[in-house]
């Protein structure tokens, strides 16, 4: 069956009410605080993904569930008006709509979410036939959703069986447990984390071969359960491996982020689309770090979010290589 789609997004998709930057500690007793900036835009790491890996050009399906309510209808119509295909972003009639707010302070977050419905989110809601008719799987925020959690091994599986790669984006676990992905890491091509989770998935903590660099540390652990391991480390960058091998690839020339939310999900988007262009890992390991640096253009995860045009703009102007 030829794929039809570049790109098949399973996960949550929420709206997010960004605050911020608190200057102060964040006070309890009916207090006022005033902060320099609000905003409501879409959240959910696998929809901010689904809209970068779109606005990049690729042909993008998502999966998913949102409540039948105000909430649910704009995270659709918003996902539908950037270009996704949201036919498989089911509207639940009995739960409401995930709901995240961000409250920001220098270069950190706190986030609250209040799940909805990711807690019934599964392997139900996505069709067979996208499955066999993407060239590409992703899926974000395992902790969260539970019970697609137990059910994307065998997600992964049938879209690998029809030919397609596949990657994952764990995201936190709030409750800090970090286990149970054995059976998905075995189905997973590329795994996508950033340096925290990636200690923190590895359960790593000191290794002679790199003893400065943690994440490097985790890298190699990760890689060596199976799939390419891609971390992202902020302002200095991302690294990956392979289980022989390790890439690094530096940040941006350092400029002032507006807004540091949703720019490791553009990464995401960045790195499978530079994949499935074609590009070496360590050219799509640039690609990624520049969509990550120029979504934090803006407040919010997905206004802006670069076209490909820009990437490539970017890297010819730092001197990259990549075609």
């Amino acid at each position: 069956m030829p794929h039809r789609y570049d790109l098949l997004v399973i996960g949550d998709a929420n709206l997010d009410v960004i605050l911020g930057p608190l200057t102060e500690p964040l006070a309890f007793g009916q207090r006022e605080q005033l902060v320099g900036t609000g905003s409501l835009t879409l959240g959910g790491s696998a929809a901010i993904m689904a809209c970068g890996a779109a606005r990049l050009g690729l042909k993008v399906a998502f999966a998913g569930r949102v409540g039948d309510d105000d909430a649910g209808h704009h995270v659709r119509d918003t996902l539908a008006a950037r270009g996704v295909d949201t036919r498989a972003l089911h509207l639940d009639p009995t739960l409401p709509t995930p709901l995240t707010a961000v409250l920001t302070q220098d270069d950190d977050r706190a986030v609250l979410t209040s799940p909805g419905t990711l807690t019934t989110t599964s392997g139900a809601d996505v069709p067979d036939d996208l499955l066999a008719a993407s060239r590409h799987v992703h899926s974000a925020s395992y902790f969260l959703q539970p019970r697609l959690a137990m059910d994307l091994p065998a997600l992964f599986k049938s879209a690998r069986s029809h030919g397609a790669t596949t990657s994952l984006d764990a995201q936190d676990d709030p409750s800090g447990a970090w286990s149970g992905l054995d059976a998905v890491l075995a189905q997973t091509d590329i795994l996508l984390p950033n340096a925290t989770e990636a200690r923190h998935l590895a359960g790593s903590t000191a290794h002679p071969a790199h003893p400065a660099h943690p994440a490097a540390e985790a890298a190699e652990l990760l890689a060596a359960r199976g799939p390419l391991t891609v971390v992202k480390n902020g302002a200095d960058g991302a690294l990956l491996h392979d289980g022989r091998h390790l890439l690094t690839a530096p940040g941006p020339p350092r400029t002032t982020p507006k807004d540091t939310v949703g720019a490791g999900d553009s990464f995401d988007a960045g790195f499978v689309a530079a994949t499935l262009d074609g590009q070496s890992p360590y050219e799509a390991l640039q690609f990624a770090v520049v969509c990550g640096a120029l979504s934090t253009r803006a407040h919010g995860g997905t206004p802006a979010q670069p076209t490909r045009d820009e990437v490539l703009a970017h890297l010819t102007h730092t001197g990259a290589h990549v075609s």
